[in-house]
């Protein structure tokens, strides 16, 4: 760049990392539906797959389900859900849907006209899922953006999975390399922090943070036993639960192009045993979820 010579604003300016008001957060959650966050800042940890069969779970207990994909690159929930619609409509079968939406990037030109864009779009839906379900489960990509702590702001339960390694524990906080004391924690946490305290103010509510591992290995290798040591720690250290994750299966990613989960496995159509352990796991998490329609009905 020639000297002397500025930077368009425009072209300088990047995109916030917060901006998101109490108003958007107390608006967005006028509804009486509890809603469920997928979200962490990778991909490939399973928030799609994990989504998805959480969606699974409550349509089978009757529950009425709503389904946001906040991802509209990669819309993998939205293509979760739209394989299934075409998989029941190929095979003659009747299995229940979310009433599911995914919401568009805006093209505005500025930062600040992109963002009030984002934001109305994800409010209207938010609420109109709200009014009308009981649940609303919000997929989030794999980055921070926007919409990302748009969805974050507003859970009620927020489910962070990851995979049973060190290389995604970077997500939660940093760790010294050889004593593996934590030093830090990392900008996910200090995020989702932030959301808790945006959350607080704007209605009082609180956010349930769960920590899910998976794709766990079936051997005890020390460096699992390792991990689970550190994260028990900083769990206590900035509040989140430990959830059970989804074990190291290929079922849950043969499942995808049919948009069927493990829940919609008949007994005696071929279903293995490695297939009733993985839905005993999909099962454990829900029921480590605590959630209240779930409780209550339970309760009764």
């Amino acid at each position: 760049m020639p000297e002397g010579q500025e930077i368009a604003p425009e072209t300088a300016q990047k995109e916030p990392q917060s901006g998101i008001s109490t108003e958007t957060v107390a608006a967005a959650k006028k509804g009486r539906a509890h809603v469920i966050v997928l979200g962490n800042e990778k991909g490939g940890s399973g928030k799609t797959t994990s989504a998805m069969h959480v969606i699974a779970v409550l349509l089978q207990e009757g529950f009425r389900v709503g389904s946001l994909d906040l991802d509209s690159r990669q819309r993998s929930l939205s293509r979760y859900v739209e394989n299934r619609f075409q998989w029941c409509q190929a095979n003659g079968m009747r299995l229940p849907l979310p009433d599911h939406q995914v919401i568009e990037l805006s093209e505005r030109e500025t930062v600040a006209e992109r963002q009030a864009d984002e934001r109305e779009r994800f409010e209207v839906e938010l609420a109109r899922l709200s009014a009308t379900r009981d649940f609303v489960v919000i997929d989030c990509p794999g980055s921070d953006s926007f919409l990302s702590r748009l969805g974050h702001a507003v859970a009620d339960t927020l489910i962070t999975p990851m995979n049973d390694s060190f290389v995604d524990f970077d997500l939660l906080a940093r760790v010294d390399p050889q004593t593996y004391d934590i030093k830090g924690p990392s900008v996910y946490s200090e995020m989702v922090w932030e959301s808790r305290k945006r959350r607080a103010i704007a209605d009082g509510g609180s956010i349930d943070w769960v920590v899910m591992r998976n794709r766990l290995s079936m051997l005890d290798a020390k460096n699992k036993r390792r991990l689970e040591g550190v994260l028990e720690l900083l769990a206590d250290r900035i509040g989140f639960r430990m959830a059970p994750g989804f074990g190291e299966r290929v079922i849950f990613r043969e499942m995808f192009p049919s948009g069927l989960t493990l829940l919609d496995l008949k007994e005696g159509g071929g279903i293995s045993m490695s297939h009733v352990a993985a839905r005993a796991e999909v099962r454990q998490l829900i029921q480590t979820l605590h959630l209240p329609q779930l409780s209550d009905r339970a309760a009764s």
